[in-house]
């Protein structure tokens, strides 16, 4: 199992925090850094910035949005991205939320399974460096009746395949990556649910398309806090779960909601969203079970976080994503090196 960083989101005061973060976790040995974006910071601004300042780390979106971007532009993006890095960088999608899709960008959220799958035809085929024409549900190209002609990607990718990740968290979803992806980027796992909750899943989406699961990357991400309380650590993290579970998306649409549902907190699931929704937000982040934060996060001694990387792993992680957690970034970069102690005493390097 490889470890991967995860930055989350540029700005806040935390700039040159994060570039720090990212050079140790290069010279660390990382395997990955992840940028993610919503309706701020834009991932590849900033993996531009990271992959200049970096030597060996890969550089990945978590993710690029798809109703932020036409295909054939994300295909540009990746091939840019991958020639400027050395062949550092990962592709990965996601169609974000309605709150987001809709109240950002503006474009309806819906049949969203068929529109990731067009969009990552096209931006499969548009990296071949073919001439581009698809005619599908969802986009044609070129638009029929106009002065549009095929036309093909004039940047050259480091390489021939560009790693292409989706972020999934419904079972169909998490079945069609398995079928049409390279690796798939979770959230809120649980090394105890993985199999029933993502695994399974996934396996399902593989055979589907003749392939096995060698070769696939399950790449979950997980918080990372270190010390001797794991309670007062957990309590940490009770406005991020409380926020995800509680608040993302709408009252019928939250992935994250449903997700907790089917990790057997049906009822709390349903009371953290209530009072969420209602304005109370403390509330909420008080009804979270510790049970649910800590089995989403690793909290502890190295030792503890060694045993949890190794349940992780034997649950079918191949890159276990790290968003280390402090106030400072002495505390931040902390933990960055507990992880990788972790992993050298778990013995699954």
């Amino acid at each position: 199992m490889r470890l991967g960083i995860n930055l989350g989101y540029w700005g806040a005061g935390m700039d040159g925090d994060n570039l720090a973060v990212a050079k140790e976790a290069d010279k660390l040995g990382y395997s990955v850094c992840w940028a993610a974006e919503a309706y701020g910071s834009d991932a590849p601004t900033v993996l531009a910035w990271v992959a200049a300042q970096t030597e060996r780390i890969d550089v990945g979106s978590a993710i690029l949005q798809i109703p932020a971007r036409q295909p054939a532009m994300t295909a540009m993006t990746a091939a840019t991205l991958d020639s400027l890095s050395g062949g550092r960088f990962r592709l990965g999608l996601g169609v974000s939320g309605p709150q987001v899709s809709e109240g950002w960008y503006g474009v309806k959220f819906d049949k969203p399974l068929a529109r990731t799958r067009e969009y990552v035809d096209i931006v499969r085929k548009a990296m071949t460096r073919e001439r581009l024409s698809y005619e599908g549900e969802h986009w044609t190209l070129p638009l029929p009746g106009g002065p549009g002609k095929p036309l093909k990607l004039t940047v050259h990718p480091q390489r021939e395949h560009i790693p292409l990740y989706i972020a999934a968290i419904g079972p169909k979803n998490l079945e069609q990556t398995g079928e049409i992806a390279d690796g798939a980027l979770l959230i809120f796992p649980s090394a105890d649910h993985l199999e029933d909750t993502a695994i399974r899943h996934i396996r399902a989406g593989r055979e589907k398309a003749g392939k096995t699961m060698e070769g696939f990357d399950v790449c979950p991400t997980l918080p990372l806090a270190v010390g001797d309380d794991v309670n007062a650590l957990a309590d940490m993290f009770r406005p991020y779960t409380a926020l995800y579970v509680g608040g993302m998306g709408s009252r019928k649409q939250n992935f994250y909601n449903q997700l907790a549902q089917r990790m057997g907190y049906e009822k709390e699931a349903a009371e953290i969203q209530d009072k969420y929704l209602s304005g109370d937000k403390d509330g909420a982040a008080a009804a979270i079970p510790h049970q649910l934060i800590d089995s989403t996060t690793l909290l502890g001694s190295v030792d503890r976080i060694a045993e949890r990387m190794h349940a992780y792993a034997a649950a079918g992680v191949t890159t276990l994503t790290l968003a280390p957690a402090g106030f400072t970034l002495d505390e931040r970069l902390t933990a960055l090196r507990a992880g990788t102690e972790a992993l050298e005493r778990a013995g699954i390097a």
